[in-house]
């Protein structure tokens, strides 16, 4: 594990820096980018941390989405196959959970040991990163050094966690948004090439890939796809003879 490669800027406020890591997560263009913006940002904004992680949850399935260091991965996975550790305590019941010695810290009694065994790890600091119905997860801030967290330092990853949050849901939103484009042009697509192969109408087109959709358990965009793609209805050699005019 790495330590920490670029130092803070010590005469901006807690503040100011939040602010500036905010500009900067505004400006990535995708999801992945800004999950990997904020861990990176973490490691040079928080001057303890040596490496940074973000662990995400969406129903029972628990991951690690971005990482500055392989080391946080095996921290990470740590935890997820022990169930015990400071990212799952941030997950699941508290916003903010530091421990400035985990080898002597009685909370995780099997994952304490086995991680400090791996990487070498000696501090932590897990900040509960978003909340909503479906999803969850936490910004986990790893350190080599005994006591390497001030309080200082857990204020501003609290703050930044919370910009953090709000880049997230704002990318994933982005993301859907991009997708369900991206979604109505091919199916209009294939839309298009079905009423001209077939001199079927718009609506006759579109109830024929919803049919090709439920028959062969596929989603429609990707009926569309494969339509867009090959110039003919999935399952067939060619496109002779009419699917039906409904």
């Amino acid at each position: 594990m790495t330590g920490h490669s670029t130092p803070p800027t010590s005469d901006l406020t807690v503040s100011d820096r939040v602010a500036d890591a905010a500009r900067q997560l505004a400006d990535e263009p995708t999801l992945d980018q800004t999950l990997q913006s904020i861990v990176n940002l973490a490691v040079e904004m928080v001057e303890g941390c040596s490496a940074a992680g973000i662990t995400h949850v969406l129903g029972r399935e628990i991951t690690t989405t971005a990482a500055t260091d392989p080391g946080v991965r095996i921290g990470d996975r740590l935890q997820y196959e022990l169930d015990e550790g400071p990212c799952l305590d941030a997950v699941r019941a508290h916003e903010v959970v530091h421990s400035s010695d985990i080898v002597s810290d009685e909370r995780w009694p099997r994952w304490a040991p086995a991680v400090d065994a791996k990487i070498g790890v000696k501090s932590m600091l897990a900040v509960q990163l978003y909340t909503s119905e479906t999803t969850h997860g936490a910004l986990n801030l790893y350190s080599t050094d005994v006591d390497a967290f001030t309080p200082t330092d857990i204020s501003l990853a609290a703050s930044f966690a919370a910009v953090a949050a709000a880049a997230i849901q704002a990318a994933q939103t982005e993301e859907q948004l991009t997708s369900a484009v991206l979604s109505r042009t091919v199916i209009g697509q294939a839309q298009g090439i079905v009423m001209e192969r077939f001199g079927l109408s718009a609506e006759n087109a579109f109830s024929v890939l919803s049919r090709l959709s439920q028959d062969s358990n596929t989603k429609l965009v990707q009926v569309a796809q494969e339509i867009v793609s090959t110039r003919r209805l999935p399952g067939t050699s060619s496109d002779a003879g009419s699917p039906g005019r409904g």
